[in-house]
């Protein structure tokens, strides 16, 4: 039976992470790295490609009576209640040294209970079945350049099944056992040994001593701090990319094909992310993130990507993987994401603008930080008069995108106001005026129905966007203004289902040029209750942020997007655009005066 998406939680070690089910199964993890190959990769297949599940033998094998996190940490604890006794097992990732390692420990909480353990490795994406050896106490598993090495303190019993290996053991209450799973190049010598309890008090230690850290003691810290938990969870920490998901092809619209690859790092992202780490306290990461910016999109500001790899590598080839049969049977299942080669003319308002944040936060200046945004402004000066594929990425026709057009007058007006208040850098701010005059009088002509009081998503074109709530944030036009007031209005009534929003308006697949539908957007939710409460309707954007509060799953984890009619988390698992959003409408609710 496949278990709903929210049925997951995420383990990892800031270079990776694993999903594990209700049921005790590891159903995802790439070695070593966010986008290497699954060697567990039943979440979007079966259980014959890949899983690792430990958990009570027979009639108690169904899932957890509870689980949670260890505080604020993502160390967690599954339990099972069953007829003879219950036991508990703690799935974390230490914080690397070299190799990565997995650690289940199985404790006993009362009487006795037998449990079962079933290991399928499976390399490349559930496509390789490893050779499979005993060296040292050890099961060892190889195949090309992949070797898995798994011990339990104290031994059990293994033995293979099916070419898988299968554990039996019992725990009465007291007792513990411990397994580690270490992945290494094939061709190195073994791994160093970890204690595995010891890494369980070190692992708790880092994560208290990282969450000690921030300065959010508002209503929502709960929620805060488990978003502000999983964006860290979700950041390559060599280069300080943050992935927008450590999945791929977790399905939009089940059964069908929008299921994209989310292992990367977006730029568009990139302002709202910086904006939650400086609010937060974050500051170090906030200046990491930074500069994996600056890395990233140096160059020729014409080959701009909207995405980059996780050291910022440009080449991220789409491939559809066959053998695997897809989350709930949507295929196919993708890896690499061609969307890459997208014009996406905001991602440049969303560069210039997380720099400005950045400095204005306190951040050490980079010395070639400006000279980058000079590059980018020359190149946009003349590019956002085209058409582009727009912060959706839609797989039709380049359109006039009023988000896009949007940005570009941020890019403008953040360049402006960076020589207003540092007038030694160079630059021409008369002609960069002229520039952010010229786009915001051709949006608000071109991209606004008066009939209808509202912007739309392109220019000429009936339907809307919910990008539009983001106007009043980046400061377009005043959250007073009736046009932005009007806007709100109609991305409520006509993209709203409840307290949740679409994207973009219903009928508009001539627009992303895909069959089927998707869900509604998670952060699109969470920029109407701040466009409410920018616009005064402070009790209103209250309420349908709680209302989304209680969408997140048992571990409060949100994915992309969520089906109303059928209650449940849709797309790629957990998000980092939605726990960002969630983060920032946390902070906008209380730093708001009248918001209490």
């Amino acid at each position: 039976m496949t278990l709903r998406i929210e049925d997951y939680a995420l383990i990892g070690d800031l270079q990776t992470a694993a999903l594990i089910g209700r049921d005790g199964s590891v159903d995802w993890l790439c070695l070593p790295r966010f986008d290497s190959a699954a060697c567990f990769a039943a979440l979007i297949g079966g259980e014959e490609n890949g899983h690792w599940r430990i958990a009570p033998k027979g009639a108690g094998a169904g899932p957890c009576t509870r689980r949670g996190y260890v505080g604020d940490s993502l160390v967690l604890e599954s339990v099972w209640e069953t007829r003879t006794g219950t036991v508990k097992v703690t799935d974390f990732m230490p914080h690397r040294d070299k190799a990565p390692d997995l650690v289940r420990i199985v404790e006993g909480v009362s009487g006795s209970v037998e449990m079962s353990g079933t290991l399928r490795l499976r390399f490349d994406y559930g496509s390789v079945v490893p050779w499979m050896r005993r060296v040292d106490g050890h099961r060892v598993a190889v195949a090309g350049p992949d070797s898995v090495w798994l011990r339990s303190e104290p031994e059990v019993k293994t033995w293979g099944e099916q070419l898988s290996t299968r554990s039996s053991f019992t725990v009465a209450e007291g007792e513990q056992v411990a397994f580690v799973l270490t992945w290494h190049p094939s061709h190195m010598p073994r791994p160093k040994l970890i204690d595995p309890h010891k890494s369980l008090q070190h692992t708790l230690a880092d994560w208290n001593d990282w969450s000690s850290r921030c300065r959010y003691q508002g209503p929502y810290r709960e929620a805060v701090m488990r978003s502000l938990i999983t964006l860290k969870a979700l950041t390559y920490a060599p280069t300080g990319g943050i992935v927008a998901a450590p999945t791929t092809s977790l399905p939009e619209d089940i059964g069908g094909v929008r299921n994209w690859d989310y292992r990367y790092s977006w730029l568009r992202d990139s302002t709202l992310t910086l904006g939650a780490l400086v609010s937060a306290g974050y500051l170090d990461e906030a200046a990491a993130w930074r500069d994996w910016l600056l890395r990233a999109v140096a160059g020729d500001p014409a080959d701009l990507q909207i995405m980059y790899g996780l050291a910022g590598e440009r080449r991220l080839p789409e491939t559809v993987l066959p053998w695997l049969g897809g989350y709930a049977g949507s295929t196919p299942v993708r890896i690499g994401n061609d969307a890459v080669h997208q014009l996406q003319l905001d991602v440049y308002g969303e560069v210039i603008d997380s720099l400005y944040v950045a400095r204005r936060a306190g951040l050490a200046a980079e010395r070639h930080a400006w000279n980058i945004q000079l590059s980018l402004m020359g190149f946009l000066e003349s590019a956002w008069r085209e058409p582009d594929e727009g912060l959706w990425e839609v797989r039709g026709r380049r359109r006039h995108f009023v988000h896009s057009k949007v940005m570009a007058w941020v890019a403008a007006d953040r360049a402006v106001r960076t020589l207003e208040e540092v007038p030694e850098l160079s630059g021409d701010v008369t002609r960069w005026r002229a520039m952010r005059d010229e786009v915001h009088r051709e949006v608000c002509e071109k991209g606004f129905d008066p009939q209808r009081n509202t912007f739309t998503q392109s220019y000429g074109s009936v339907e809307l966007d919910a990008a539009a709530l983001l106007i009043p944030r980046v400061g377009f036009l005043p959250a007073d203004d009736p046009r932005v007031i009007g806007t709100v209005d109609a991305v409520q009534a006509e993209l709203g289902t409840g307290p949740l929003v679409r994207r973009y308006s219903k009928g508009a697949n001539d627009v992303d040029g895909l069959p089927g539908h998707e869900g509604e957007f998670l952060v699109c939710s969470f920029w109407l209750a701040d466009a409410l409460l920018m616009t005064g309707r402070v009790k209103e954007a209250r309420e349908l942020f709680e209302r989304l509060l209680g969408l997140r799953n048992d571990v409060g984890l949100l994915s992309e997007e969520y089906d109303a009619g059928a209650g449940l988390q849709l797309g790629n698992f957990p998000q980092a655009f939605s726990h960002i959003g969630l983060v920032n409408t946390a902070l906008a609710l209380s730093t708001d005066q009248t918001a209490g």
